[in-house]
């Protein structure tokens, strides 16, 4: 079952106050960028959030799953809890770097 494009809506709604929301189809999925970082993948619209130290103590007890088969296991981020949601993001923006630009080839003729 692929996320559907009013539970990505939803998602980005739930975290509007975090700063610049936007999102991105990949792969038939989407992940949602605050500040142009990539922050929250949306699966099956299930909400996932990278595994990482500082969210160690706000995720205490949260589901684990696999956004994809042969991902990386992630936290599952309850997005119905605004103010949880919220805090994840005010941890993960901080530390999460912009994605570097991608230089595009050329083609040789």
């Amino acid at each position: 079952m692929a996320t559907t494009p009013d539970f990505v809506e939803f998602v980005c709604e739930q975290i509007s106050g975090a700063g610049d929301i936007r999102y991105r189809k990949m792969f038939g999925e989407y992940m949602v960028y605050v500040n142009e970082k990539p922050l929250l993948l949306v699966c099956d619209n299930t909400v996932f959030v990278k595994i990482v130290p500082e969210l160690a103590a706000v995720m205490e007890g949260a589901q684990k799953g696999l956004p994809y088969e042969g991902g990386k296991e992630h936290y599952i981020l309850d997005i119905d809890d605004t103010d949880k949601a919220l805090e994840v993001i005010s941890i993960l923006e901080p530390i999460t770097p912009l994605p570097k630009r991608r230089k595009k080839k050329r083609a040789e003729g």
